[in-house]
């Protein structure tokens, strides 16, 4: 594959065994090739995604002096301004800050184990600026982690293996959802020499579901023959990729591929773009240890993965 390919669930739901079946090695074939695809008949109402990038337009327009109120860092729960996080140190590349500034929301439900539940259950932050946002986030949320996990179950018919081989491992996930918002070039100004909206690199967890905007500045996606290509736009479609944790989970059988945001570009200089994506991980204490021949190609040590995922958020922190 050359391009990211679109996939539509619908078989998956409603064809019986034949039409999971396609879908599978549809989905198999995507995350061997490109490591990315597009997603359409998943159900998530498009209502429901305007209201979210609504009330988050309604955030990012306050005063930065009422923002500061909720600033956070990378991992946490909040406001994260301009300037705290670079992606490319994820894969040892020094890059400027990425141009965006986020608002960050997660999992909060404690396991009832301290350092654990510090880290990658806090509780979330609410502005009372935009009180719509709780319910509005909360609801997505819900939404986001039931398709993360029927795409885990469509990961494990794609591999041969238990239908809850994955979810199994993901009973009480982490899991984080930024909202991004991309400022136009005429607010940020020329970018520094290697400075993206979002730095090259891999995601970190198991799955990640993106809702995107079009535009000139948008995402790429880095191929097998060594090249960016631009990512393909289908309203109403979600865009799929998996992270390090399920690549290794594979034996590298799937790729966990390299990806970026380019920055705001001179031809559309008021062009905003806020996007919406959700990182599904696991649970916290899960050992991911990679799956033998013939489904895995890679042997990697067994991680844990709030180790693995930490290691990778700070390095990242700015």
């Amino acid at each position: 594959m050359r391009s990211v390919p679109v996939v539509d669930l619908a078989p998956w739901f409603e064809a019986g065994a034949a039409g999971r079946a396609e879908v599978a090695a549809r989905v198999d074939a995507a995350l061997r090739e490109v490591g990315f695809l597009l997603v359409t008949g998943h159900g998530v109402p498009e209502a429901l995604r305007e209201e979210v990038r609504a009330a988050a337009r309604r955030f990012f327009a306050l005063p930065p002096q009422v923002k500061d109120r909720y600033a956070a860092t990378v991992g946490e729960r909040g406001w994260l301004p301009p300037g705290v996080e670079a992606n490319g140190y994820a894969e040892g590349t020094p890059t400027p800050p990425d141009l965006k500034e986020t608002f960050a929301v997660g999992a909060d439900l404690p396991i009832g184990h301290p350092e654990i539940d510090a880290e990658w259950f806090p509780a979330n932050v609410w502005p009372s600026e935009v009180p719509e946002l709780e319910p509005l986030l909360t609801g997505y949320l819900a939404r986001m982690r039931a398709l993360a996990d029927e795409l885990l179950v469509i990961c494990a018919a794609a591999l041969g293996v238990e239908s809850d081989f994955f979810t199994s491992r993901a009973d009480h996930p982490s899991y984080t959802m930024n909202i991004n918002r991309y400022p136009p070039l005429s607010q940020v100004g020329e970018p520094e020499p290697g400075q993206f909206r979002i730095g090259p690199h891999t995601d970190f967890g198991t799955v990640t579901v993106l809702d995107r905007q079009m535009g000139v500045g948008g995402l790429q996606v880095f191929t097998l023959d060594g090249e960016w290509i631009d990512a393909p736009f289908v309203p109403g479609s979600f865009t799929i990729n998996i992270g390090d944790l399920l690549a290794r989970w594979t034996g590298d059988r799937w790729r966990s591929t390299r990806h970026r945001v380019l920055p705001p570009d001179p031809s559309a200089p008021d062009e905003e773009l806020i996007s919406l994506i959700y990182f599904y991980e696991c649970n916290p204490l899960a050992e991911v240890e990679s799956l033998g021949p013939p489904i895995g190609r890679v042997s990697y040590e067994p991680v844990r993965a709030s180790d693995y995922l930490l290691d990778k958020l700070k390095a990242i922190t700015l």
